[in-house]
């Protein structure tokens, strides 16, 4: 099991806007560069990003984008699911009426259990943190920014 490159994408992007003093915004080009990912795949993961409202889309000269003011303080679970949708590690995890087997699945408690470890993992890790540390780490072994903002 694996996320999407989208998602992988969609938190070093929001890692690299929240190194940002608020307010700054950040060109396709220079979140592609810093991501790492190809510009034409990034903006569909700007899209689903700022469609969640983590982040700000501003068109002109002037334009770019930037972390919502409101999610800074967002988590990897809140980023993650922007790209991917509700995460169910099975079938059986989404409504009661999904799986007929429920009731009565030996599996169905170890399904649930890895669940709930896994996003609780992703709710506890919030954007501004990895920021932060992504920042301590990057100057501790003497390495910049990829990317200017605007």
């Amino acid at each position: 099991m694996q996320l999407t490159r989208a998602a992988d994408y969609a938190i070093r992007v929001m890692i690299h806007l929240a190194a940002f003093a608020p307010g700054t915004r950040a060109s396709r080009a220079d979140l592609a560069a810093a991501s790492e990912c190809p510009e034409q795949f990034l903006s569909k993961v700007l899209q689903s990003l700022t469609r969640a409202g983590l982040v700000i889309s501003h068109r002109g000269n002037t334009g770019g984008f930037e972390l919502s003011p409101a999610h800074r303080d967002a988590t990897v679970l809140e980023i993650v699911e922007a790209v991917e949708g509700p995460i169910r590690l099975n079938v059986c995890l989404g409504t009661d009426d999904e799986c007929h087997r429920q009731p009565w699945c030996s599996a169905y408690h170890v399904w649930s259990d890895a669940q709930d470890a896994l996003t609780a993992v992703l709710r506890k890790a919030t954007i501004d943190e990895l920021a932060l540390a992504e920042v301590q780490a990057r100057s501790a072994q003497g390495v910049s920014n990829p990317t200017k903002a605007n």
